[in-house]
């Protein structure tokens, strides 16, 4: 078994990544800010070895590299790199020993879809700090391995969702009165006919897909997307959802003005920066590759997700059983 190293241990990927690789036999070193435990307890947590860094300190004094390289992994997990300076100064302080290098990417490396599914050979068309960041990260990733230096494994996971925090609703954002209106029966307003694409994915399936590609050695060098079996349509996300709680949803399809004026400028911003990609991933490759089979459907994920945070008091559904 292998001495694994991951960064962002105790965030929505690790939350689950952890367990599994413990389950697997492997000797699990876990770096985190120390901020906040897992969002899903765990006695696996009582067998790994954590480790408290603050990176964004330490890449500013180019130390966290070095420090990561000084606990002599034979796999680094990092789901949390946003930059290509960070990865490079990893990759530097990495590339005497060659560990293997598995990184969390996002299908935003792609801007609006020309064609559907989205596979991981499409020219990267990202926009925005976070999508161009993470195209750079893969570019420089990729590179490194063909050089010959550390080999690396991308994952590019879509809208992540699970129970312990807000997620991606069926109006494409954060707003929580979403839910209250789908559960309650009272109209929502969609904008572009509703037919705005969104590609969830449970973390744990992302965690599966991060297990696997630890053994595959066919998958270095390459990039994979991790999603749901099927991406949604806003239209069809609120119909599941509505269906939860007996009925049928009302859907008020509006344009985007009138959209923003009914959901404010914020959430407004939000749907747009989700829905113009379009992006449906293929996960063929996946599949093929690392042997991914994702145990949940979009609308699985969305209600384990609902019922926390209904649970915690983030959202409103009355008194209403789903």
């Amino acid at each position: 078994m292998s001495r694994v190293v991951v960064i962002g241990a105790t965030g929505h990927i690790g939350t689950y990544l952890i367990p599994r690789l413990v389950r697997a036999g492997h000797e699990v070193i876990a770096v985190s800010r120390g901020t906040r435990d897992p969002y899903q307890p765990s006695p696996a947590w009582n067998d790994i070895t954590t480790i408290t860094a603050d990176r964004d300190a330490e890449d500013a004094a180019n130390a966290f590299g070095p420090r990561i390289a000084a606990l002599r992994p034979d796999v680094v997990i990092d789901l949390i790199c946003f930059t290509a300076e960070s990865a490079r100064q990893l990759v530097d302080a990495l590339r005497p020993s060659r560990p293997l290098l598995l990184h969390c990417g996002t299908i935003w490396v792609h801007g609006p879809a020309l064609r559907v599914p989205v596979t991981e050979d499409e020219p990267r068309t990202a926009y925005g700090d976070y999508g161009t960041g993470k195209a750079e990260i893969e570019a420089l990733l990729h590179r490194e391995t063909m050089a010959g230096g550390v080999p690396s494994v991308v994952l590019h996971p879509g809208h992540i969702s699970g129970p312990g925090w807000p997620v991606i609703t069926p109006a494409g954002n954060l707003d929580p009165a979403t839910w209250t209106s789908l559960a309650l029966g009272k109209p929502l307003a969609l904008p572009d006919s509703g037919l705005g694409v969104l590609h969830h994915v449970h973390a744990d399936d992302v965690a599966q897909a991060f297990e696997r590609a630890l053994s595959r050695p066919a998958a270095i060098g390459a990039s994979f997307h991790v999603v749901a079996e099927q991406a949604m349509t806003l239209r069809g996300l609120a119909t599941g959802v509505a269906r939860w709680f007996g009925r049928e949803p009302v859907l008020d399809f509006v344009e985007w003005a009138e959209f923003e004026r009914q959901a404010g400028a914020e959430h407004a911003a939000v749907t747009r920066e989700h829905t113009n990609r379009g992006i449906t991933a293929s996960i063929d490759r996946a599949r093929e590759v690392l042997g991914y089979a994702p145990r949940f459907t979009t609308l699985d994920a969305l209600h384990e997700a609902l019922t926390w945070l209904v649970a915690d008091g983030q959202a409103d559904v009355g008194n209403q059983q789903f």
